[in-house]
């Protein structure tokens, strides 16, 4: 990308960050079952069930409808014990033994589940849900630690996850935040069901927490949510196996999901002051770009979200839906 790309892009960022027409129009609050939090990433089956949400006490719950509200659906913890873990709050230390599920993405061609772990690293949930099993553990993964973003290529089925950190765990995110820490330890890995084998395709990433394959599977984005950054590794073609910037933010990039016409949603949250300040208010966004990086649309969440920030934006059927690693409930939207 160019720098009078770059710089066009990020002018244009505020400027529709400003718009009234980017506000977004609520259409439904996703309640979780309380007291959890935290639906940081959603997904739909094959048949268009859902949205298929994480939670912050290691489950992942299906939304059945108005009236029923999220169902438990599966759990990533191996032997859970539910009087421990039932209720969970966000970034608690049990996590570790109860897991904490953040990246979500199926493979429609099985309608198996993949989850990008936090302390369980990759692991898969079958068509009926239940108990998960564990793809890629934190020793094979060469981390200890922090599995975040996630996409499933339609056509291959080959799973690309993050790890965001080896120095850091969940539990120690808002530290991480706070001290301002250059952390570059991430990474973005390919899991190839057919073979069982997994490869790092990027080192040295600043919290990667978003990642998404291209409708053609021709590169993979992958966004470093501390370095205000998203970066593409070809996959095909003459530049296979390279990697270059795609575009820079005004704002902390998370998630990234790819829609049905290729073009991919970005959750972006902006800050008003230092990110780590008392006074600072969060902004949070979606913005709609297509293969080039060519910002299309920016939606505001502060409707949705207010302080919180958003973790994901995803578009099904021509509705938007937002999570948050902090709010309680889950939103379906319309720009």
């Amino acid at each position: 990308m160019s720098k009078s790309m770059v710089v066009s892009v990020i002018l244009l960022a505020i400027f529709l960050l400003c718009s009234p027409s980017s506000v977004a129009v609520l259409l439904n609050k996703l309640q979780l079952p309380p007291p959890l939090t935290g639906p940081e990433s959603l997904a739909f089956d094959r048949n268009g069930g859902g949205p298929y949400v994480t939670s912050s006490d290691g489950r992942i719950f299906k939304y059945v409808g108005s009236n029923e509200g999220f169902k438990e659906y599966a759990y990533t913890a191996p032997n859970r014990n539910r009087t421990i873990c039932d209720g969970l709050a966000d970034f608690s230390v049990v996590q570790a033994i109860c897991g904490r599920p953040l990246g979500l993405g199926f493979n429609h061609q099985t309608n198996d589940l993949y989850v990008a772990d936090a302390y369980f690293g990759l692991v898969k949930v079958g068509p009926n849900g239940g108990n998960a099993t564990q793809l890629v553990g934190p020793t094979q993964a060469n981390s200890t630690m922090f599995a975040d973003g996630l996409d499933v290529d339609p056509d291959t089925g080959i799973v690309y996850f993050t790890i965001a950190s080896t120095n850091y765990k969940l539990k120690d995110f808002q530290t991480v935040l706070a001290s301002g820490s250059g952390d570059n330890s991430g990474s973005l890995l390919r899991y190839d069901p057919s073979t069982n084998q997994t490869t790092v395709l990027l080192r040295n990433l600043t919290i990667p927490s978003g990642v998404a394959v291209s409708k053609e599977g021709s590169f993979v984005l992958v966004s470093e949510y501390l370095a205000n950054r998203i970066q593409r590794v070809w996959l095909k073609g003459p530049r296979a196996n390279s990697s270059e910037l795609f575009m820079l933010l005004a704002g902390r990039p998370d998630n990234i999901k790819r829609n049905s016409g290729g073009q991919f949603w970005i959750s972006v949250s902006s800050f008003l002051g230092t990110p780590r300040s008392p006074g600072c208010s969060t902004l949070p966004s979606g913005v709609r770009v297509n293969e080039n990086g060519l910002v299309l649309q920016i939606v505001s969440l502060v409707e949705e979200y207010g302080p919180e920030a958003a973790s994901e934006v995803q578009e099904y059927n021509g509705t938007l839906y937002g999570g948050s690693l902090l709010a309680s409930y889950a939103t379906s939207f319309t720009s």
